[in-house]
């Protein structure tokens, strides 16, 4: 699957329409973000039912300090409206299909009672 571009018009429909979400927070000025981008893309073919999306800092500052963006690249992870992962840097196309993969993995009934628990 090819990446999306995100903005704040189409974020939030893209997190609450689909299972799985993955955001690279990038800029076009960041050498470790253009390095990244091959690997980014290489994974995004492996995973049908991920949606892969890219948010460019210059061009979204609003949606880049809603989530407190301070270095890039920045990776976020959403599974059913949830965020599962944040982590600035690039990660290896294998750690990146490992987080995926444990990502996709979880029970989110349980991810759901625990944070309830810690909300109570």
């Amino acid at each position: 699957m090819a990446t999306i571009e995100l903005t704040q018009d189409n974020f939030q429909d893209t997190i609450a329409n689909n299972d799985v979400v993955i955001i690279d927070f990038w800029a076009p000025w960041c050498g470790p973000c253009k390095s990244f981008a091959p690997t980014y893309e290489a994974v995004s073919e492996k995973y049908d039912d991920v949606v892969f999306a890219k948010v460019n800092t210059e061009d979204e500052q609003e949606l880049a300090a809603n989530f407190q963006i301070r270095s890039i690249p920045t990776l976020m992870i959403f599974r059913e409206q949830i965020t599962m992962f944040s982590q600035p840097g690039m990660l290896t196309a294998s750690g990146l299909g490992d987080v995926l993969d444990k990502t996709i993995a979880l029970d989110m009934d349980k991810v759901r009672k625990d944070i309830a628990e810690q909300q109570a």
